[in-house]
């Protein structure tokens, strides 16, 4: 005990001399100190809006990337605040939707206390009714300590369990207790970040869909693969029409000549891929289908040989610089080498080696 430092008392503590920030100029006026403190404070809320912005930014990232990597899934965002949960939009393939709704959430107020009963509540009454072949996921972006429920929460987290639905959790503060048993018990994850890099890789994470489990139902979906087809303006048979976009989003392109038609029913589109709304089949194309395959059949891993071993060319097959890095990565199959930012990128973004695909070239059709 005689170890411990002495704390200090309130009362024995020294004055804030507060009003020695105020200092008269020469004419005994007060203006230059108020400005000043006027300039301090209005920096201050910049930097903590920027904080938000950086926060909104990401998630940004993440619904782009989540799209780019599965051109066939869909997403939806839920908002929490005072002890509520509101959609902020619905089920969608369409990341622009998404992207403009987080845009204007930047601005928005949260309130009060959060509900995580209601919001996964919310989630559960959405994603029961997905068909059964799906990924019923969610994810939680936590900044709170606390939650506020109406009910039982653990009682919830049962339900979800027998819906099949997974909850992972990033933390932005510390951990929580029922966070911990959320994950658990639904199969998910909860991680708490470290710094900002620490929550871009923990979003970057979620991107790549969690293997199925042995009781996922198959089943055959039927899907439309519309071609572009562009009407000539000498022709004098073409009409200008509407697609089916603009008629909810009026920053769509009005009336155009050329667009991806479904093959059942004929609505028009101008973008793929898109949930039909007069049929409801699915429409994509042959790559949108290719990159959400090459999770079932991952590129297989380069090997690494150190660059003083490495007997061949000291150029990158893929973006054909000098490799000055202390390792080479040469594909098994095609034998060629790559460099460490190369093999990143074909491994996270293409999916394919592209020295394999130059070495047996898909057929040309005559």
């Amino acid at each position: 005990m005689d170890d411990e430092p002495e704390r200090t008392k309130r009362w024995e503590g020294g004055y804030e001399r507060t009003w020695e920030i105020l200092k008269e100029d020469e004419s005994g006026s007060l203006k230059a100190t108020i400005d000043d403190i006027l300039f301090k404070a209005k920096r201050k809320r910049l930097y903590e809006h920027h904080g938000q912005v950086r926060l909104g930014m990401l998630l940004e990232y993440f619904v782009e990337e989540y799209f780019d990597q599965n051109p066939i899934s869909q997403i939806g965002l839920i908002v929490t605040k005072s002890k509520r949960a509101e959609k902020m939009t619905e089920l969608s393939g369409n990341s622009k939707k998404h992207v403009t709704a987080l845009k204007k959430a930047v601005d928005m107020n949260c309130s009060g206390e959060p509900s995580l009963y209601n919001s996964l509540n919310l989630a559960m009454q959405t994603l029961k009714h997905v068909p059964g072949h799906t990924s019923r996921e969610v994810l939680i972006v936590f900044s709170s300590l606390t939650t506020c429920d109406p009910a039982n929460i653990y009682d919830l987290i049962k339900c979800l369990k027998a819906v099949k639905i997974r909850v992972s959790i990033i933390g932005l503060s510390a951990e929580v207790r029922v966070c911990t048993v959320l994950a658990r018990e639904t199969g998910g994850t909860y991680h708490v970040i470290l710094d900002e890099s620490h929550y871009k890789e923990l979003l970057m994470y979620h991107v790549s869909p969690p293997p199925a489990s042995s009781s996922s139902e198959c089943s055959l979906i039927r899907m439309g693969f519309p071609q572009h087809t562009i009407a000539s303006l000498s022709d004098q048979d073409a009409k200008p029409s509407f697609s089916m976009a603009q008629l909810e989003n009026n920053s769509e392109p009005g009336l155009t000549l050329g667009g991806y038609f479904c093959p059942q029913c004929r609505a028009k589109y101008c973008e793929l891929p898109v949930e039909c709304k007069i049929c409801g089949l699915t429409l994509v194309s042959a790559p949108h289908l290719a990159r959400s395959y090459h999770h079932l059949f991952p590129l297989d891993a380069f090997q690494e040989v150190p660059l003083a071993e490495y007997q061949g060319e000291r150029y990158c097959q893929g973006c054909q610089g000098e490799m000055k890095d202390q390792s080479v990565f040469i594909c098994k199959v095609c034998q060629n080498a790559f460099c460490v930012e190369c093999d990143l990128f074909v491994h996270d973004s293409l999916h394919c080696c592209p020295g394999c695909i130059h070495k047996h070239p898909a057929p040309i059709p005559v």
